[in-house]
């Protein structure tokens, strides 16, 4: 049995005729640029969100960029933030000028350590972005409290997160920014890039705007350097009626995790496979991924196995980022974040989106325990 880490058709069929109605719609007006699509979304996305404000841009590496150009973040500032994240969120950091600092990540949601980002801060620093990663909220409340202390501000990345939930509470809506990332194989994902920026003010808000239309407020008279971080109108139509389902669609992938525990259990592999698991916090967890970790150094000898026998699979992600050549000038070595370089030697994801059948999921594991046994 064939069975994809995702397949977006799927999910395209039921909703195929409303998208094209609304690009047919499009194209006759001839706006393809920012206007009424892109603000409807951005009011549902706040709502969704329960933020001050969302501001709808070209990606999610660029919410992550324009946040850090809205504070005026400059050459020596120092923003802490996890070794163990897609590589955008610290090459925004160094786009925008500014030194990224590493704290280590907490072993069992793989999120930054609230204790190790304490011991990082020092006098340059200005920033903190928690990564939500997976799909899994960070534990907000010592990160918040950190911040307020040292009157330090943070951008929640939680481009793997749309949906996540914290105590209760929806990510992007904790601190003064939140990023998100629209790109296809997202929770909630456009036709292409796109992403978005939450915010806790009305003034932020209105600053966002400005910096993401080349730092003007009005046509030709440019406050600031901004960037052309405009989102089109077609990605924004089409997120619009995307988000109606993305709770259902989180509810499946849940589902999904919930039959891949009970399934793991009875095939009684533990000794070679630890899947992956909630805080001890309350969180709502959306599964952008399901990283379960391999041990005895065979999670390479596993992802090829599986990849043979038609299960897609995938390493997210296979070196830490202060390991990584482009950041090599930061000094970074082997055993500098012990927790981060671990997970990269064992983490896999598995096929979790909410369209897999029961017959799917039983595969993967069947495959897998089949290799275990060998």
């Amino acid at each position: 049995m064939n069975v994809p880490l995702l397949d977006l058709s799927s999910q395209y069929a039921p909703m195929k005729e409303e998208i094209m109605a609304v690009v047919s719609e499009i194209c006759d007006s001839q706006r393809f640029i920012l206007g009424p699509k892109v603000e409807a979304f951005e009011k549902e996305l706040a709502a969704y969100c329960t933020s001050g404000g969302a501001v709808g841009v070209t990606s999610g590496s660029d919410a992550l960029l324009i946040a850090l150009m809205a504070e005026k973040i400059k050459p020596g500032d120092e923003i802490i933030t996890s070794p163990f994240t897609f590589f955008a969120t610290v090459g925004a950091i160094v786009r925008a000028g500014a030194t990224p600092v590493f704290a280590d990540i907490d072993p069992v949601t793989f999120n930054i350590d609230p204790a190790k980002i304490a011991e990082k801060i020092t006098p340059k620093t200005r920033a903190i972005i928690p990564v939500h990663l997976f799909g899994q909220a960070a534990d907000m409340d010592p990160i918040v409290k950190i911040a307020k202390e040292h009157n330090l501000f943070i951008i929640e990345d939680a481009c793997q997160a749309i949906g996540a939930e914290y105590k209760g509470k929806r990510v992007g809506s904790f601190a003064e920014y939140g990023a998100f990332s629209f790109f296809p194989s997202k929770n909630l994902g456009c036709f292409g890039d796109g992403g978005a920026v939450s915010c806790d003010t009305a003034e932020r808000e209105a600053l966002l705007k400005i910096y993401r239309n080349h730092g003007q407020s009005k046509t030709y008279i440019h406050e600031y350097v901004g960037g052309n971080f405009r989102l089109d109108a077609l990605q924004a139509a089409i997120l619009s009626i995307k988000l109606r389902s993305l709770d259902s669609w989180s509810e499946a992938r849940q589902r999904n995790a919930a039959i891949y525990r009970k399934l793991f259990a009875d095939a009684n592999i533990g000794d070679l496979i630890s899947l992956p698991q909630e805080a001890a916090y309350p969180v709502r967890h959306i599964y952008n991924q399901f990283c379960i970790r391999v041990a005895g150094g065979k999670r390479d000898a596993l992802k090829q196995y599986l990849l043979d026998n038609g299960i897609g699979c995938a390493v997210y992600y296979p070196l830490s980022l202060h390991l990584q050549e482009c950041f090599k000038e930061l000094g970074g070595k082997v055993g500098d974040y012990p927790e981060c370089e671990k997970a990269t030697a064992e983490v896999l994801a598995l096929p979790i989106f909410g369209e897999l059948s029961a017959d799917q999921l039983a595969c993967v594991v069947d495959t897998i325990k089949a290799f275990a046994a060998r």
